[in-house]
C-alpha cells in the first residue's frame, strides 16, 4: 500500500497543480525552454522512494530530505545524481520550500503519530497555488496546516496552498490495491491457516505483526501508545 500511495502522491499532485484545479498551472515535466516542476519529498522510505520514481519519470526536479544517512546513501546508489538528497533539518527545509511546486509528506514512524516537520510559517513561504500531498495523514500528518479530507472532497486551500489530506490513498485505485494486497498477504494467510500459532514461531515477519497474546499487548509500538492496557 505504501508503494501505491507514494506513486499516487505524484499523480494527484500533478493533477491539482493544474490551473483549473486551483494550482499554479505548472507542468511537472516542463518542456524545452521552460523549467520542470520542483517536487520536494519529506522522507526517503518506501513512500518517498516510489514518489521519487514517478516524479522523475514525469521529468520533474526532485529533492528528498531524510534524517537517516544510510537511507540517503541507498537513495544515492538508486537514483544517482538525478535526485538532490538533503539531510532533513530546519535550514534545508526552509531553503527548499519557496522553490517547491509539489510537497509530499512521506514520513512514517511505526505505531506513532507523524512528527510535524513543516510549520504554518513554513507553508507561508510556499508560493500561492503550490500543492501539498501528505501521505502521513493516516498518522496525523507532518504538515501543521493539514487536516483530513476525503476522496470526494480531497483538497482545500490554506495560506494560499492546496492541501491534499486523504487517508487511505490506495482506496482511489481499488482494483490495483486489492490485487497488490492479495499477492502480498496470501502467503502469510496460508501459513496461519495451515499451521495456526506455530506459524509465528517459524516466521519472524509474522512474529513482528503480533499485537495481542494471552490477553496482553505484546507489540512494543502499540504498548507505547496504550501504556494503560498492558496488564
Amino acid at each position: 500500500m505504501s508503494v501505491i500511495a507514494g506513486r499516487l502522491s505524484i499523480q494527484f499532485g500533478a493533477h491539482f497543480l493544474e490551473r483549473q484545479q486551483g494550482g499554479r498551472g505548472v507542468l511537472l515535466g516542463g518542456i524545452p525552454g521552460v523549467r520542470s516542476g520542483k517536487v520536494v519529498i519529506l522522507g526517503g522510505g518506501v513512500v518517498g522512494t516510489e514518489a521519487a520514481r514517478i516524479a522523475l519519470g514525469m521529468g520533474a526536479e526532485v529533492t528528498i530530505l531524510d534524517i537517516n544517512l544510510e537511507r540517503l546513501a541507498y537513495l544515492e546508489n538508486l537514483f544517482g545524481s538525478q535526485v538532490e538528497l538533503l539531510y532533513s533539518n530546519a535550514e534545508h527545509l526552509l531553503g527548499v520550500l519557496p522553490r517547491t511546486d509539489l510537497l509530499v509528506g512521506a514520513v512514517l514512524v511505526p505505531g506513532k503519530r507523524a512528527p510535524i516537520l513543516v510549520s504554518r510559517q513554513g507553508v507561508q513561504k510556499m508560493q500561492p497555488g503550490t500543492v501539498i500531498v501528505d501521505v502521513a495523514v493516516d498518522q496525523g500528518g507532518c504538515i501543521e496546516t493539514l487536516r483530513t479530507t476525503s476522496h470526494t472532497d480531497p483538497v482545500y486551500v490554506e495560506e494560499g496552498v492546496l492541501h491534499y489530506g486523504v487517508p487511505n490513498m490506495p482506496g482511489a485505485v481499488p482494483w490495483t490495491a486489492t490485487q497488490a494486497l492479495n499477492h502480498s498477504t496470501f502467503p502469510y494467510i496460508a501459513k496461519l491457516a495451515n499451521q495456526g500459532l506455530a506459524a509465528l514461531e517459524q516466521d519472524s515477519a509474522l512474529q513482528k505483526g503480533l499485537n495481542i497474546h494471552d490477553h496482553r499487548l505484546v507489540h512494543p509500538a502499540v504498548q507505547q501508545v496504550f501504556p494503560d492496557l498492558q496488564g
